[in-house]
Parts: C-alpha cells; sequence; structure tokens
C-alpha cells in the first residue's frame, strides 16, 4: 500500500484528499505547515508527496527546491490557487513532477498519483540497486550493505530481502513469499518462512520488516 505525504493547509480541502485516498486504498500523512512538512519529508520515506504551494513557514517551491536539493526524488504533485504559465512553469523546472490548479475533481487527482507512482514502480522494478533507509541491495553484485558494512546472506535470505524491497509497504502473505522466494504452493504446516525471516532480521536488524498479524510481514 502507498503511502503518501499530503502537505495542505486548508483544512477542506486536506479533509477532501485524505478521504478520496483512504477510499481509494492509500494512507497518508498530513502536514498543515511548511517547516513541519520539509523536516518530516527529509526523513521519512513516502511514495509521493501532494504539495501546496501557499504554506506558512515556508512555502511549497522552497520545500521543494530544497529536497531536490538533497537528492531526494519521492514524486511531487504540486497544488495551486494560483492558475498562470509562470507558476506552473516555475514548479516544474524546479523538481514538480505534476501540477494541478485548484478547485479540481478528485477524481483527475487521483489518475495523476496513480501515473506517477506506475512510473516509480517501472523504475524500481528495472533498478539494478535497491535502496531505503540504511540498507542497500545490489542485484548486480549480490551485495548488501546496512549502514555501509557488508551483511553476508545466503542466496534465499538475498531473494527474499530483494522481494521486500520491491513490494516496500505492501503487506506479503507466507504464500505469496513462499511463491516469490522459493517457488512452490503454500503448505500450512510450513514454517520456513517465518525461519528465514528471523535469519534476516538478525543480519540486517529488526526495524526493517514489520509482522502484520493474521496476514503476513510487511518491509517499511
Amino acid at each position: 500500500m502507498s503511502h503518501i505525504l499530503i502537505v495542505e493547509d486548508d483544512p477542506r480541502i486536506s479533509s477532501f484528499i485524505v478521504k478520496g485516498l483512504k477510499s481509494a486504498g492509500y494512507t497518508s500523512t498530513l502536514i498543515d505547515e511548511g517547516r513541519s512538512a520539509y523536516a518530516l519529508a527529509k526523513v521519512s520515506d513516502f511514495d509521493l508527496i501532494i504539495l501546496d504551494v501557499g504554506l506558512p513557514g515556508m512555502d511549497g517551491f522552497t520545500i521543494m527546491k530544497s529536497l531536490r536539493a538533497e537528492g531526494i526524488t519521492t514524486p511531487i504533485i504540486m497544488l495551486t490557487a494560483r492558475d498562470s504559465v509562470s507558476d506552473t512553469l516555475e514548479g516544474l523546472e524546479n523538481g514538480a513532477n505534476d501540477y494541478m490548479t485548484k478547485p479540481f475533481q478528485f477524481a483527475e487527482l487521483l489518475a495523476r498519483i496513480r501515473l506517477r507512482l506506475l512510473d516509480t514502480n517501472r523504475e524500481e522494478t528495472n533498478a539494478s540497486t535497491l535502496a531505503h533507509r540504511n540498507l542497500e541491495l545490489n542485484v548486480l553484485t549480490r551485495q548488501v550493505t546496512v549502514n555501509g558494512t557488508i551483511a553476508e546472506l545466503t542466496s534465499r535470505e538475498f531473494a527474499l530481502l530483494e522481494t521486500f524491497m520491491r513490494h516496500k509497504n505492501q503487506v506479503l502473505s507466507r504464500e505469496q513469499l513462499l511463491g516469490q522466494v522459493w517457488g512452490m504452493d503454500f503448505d500450512p504446516n510450513s514454517n520456513i518462512v517465518d525461519v528465514y525471516i528471523r535469519a534476516l532480521r538478525k543480519k540486517i536488524g529488526d526495524d526493517y520488516i514489520a509482522t502484520v498479524r493474521g496476514a503476513g510481514y510487511r518491509f517499511v
């Protein structure tokens, strides 16, 4: 499930977006002030950011420029009440992936969100290096590093971690993991997935793979 950061100070608009995203199956975090949003976006791994231009504390253009200057490539959809070519160009030329003028239909915003997330997923699927927080996995060299230190993984542990990293924030059932990593049908009496996840946690740390009771596991 994709997690979206909403940065909007108008409660009517933010509530409208939050409800729409929830109905569409997305989780979201709402921030209504620029500096707080910038600080959170720097340290959190959101799948997409919906960013208003006119914010208290720090405006949307400044937030976007600062994030891009720090190498943060999270897709950004800018929102603004100003319908001018110069504003649109400023947003797109400084790193916005899309631009919408208020008022707008949620269906149009949702279509643009899905398009940007699809583009991101395609890039990640084709990437030879996967990175998340302090963890990096190189598909070509078969090497995994945690905080810059090499973690020695077995081939099966590597395949399991790669599967998680290509499906971050998604709940994966034991059946799905068995099919992806072991290529076999699920045996309800087998605990092989749990055994390998415990081993993987010991090597990369406990806080990357969360247990979702009754459902499976999620890479966070």
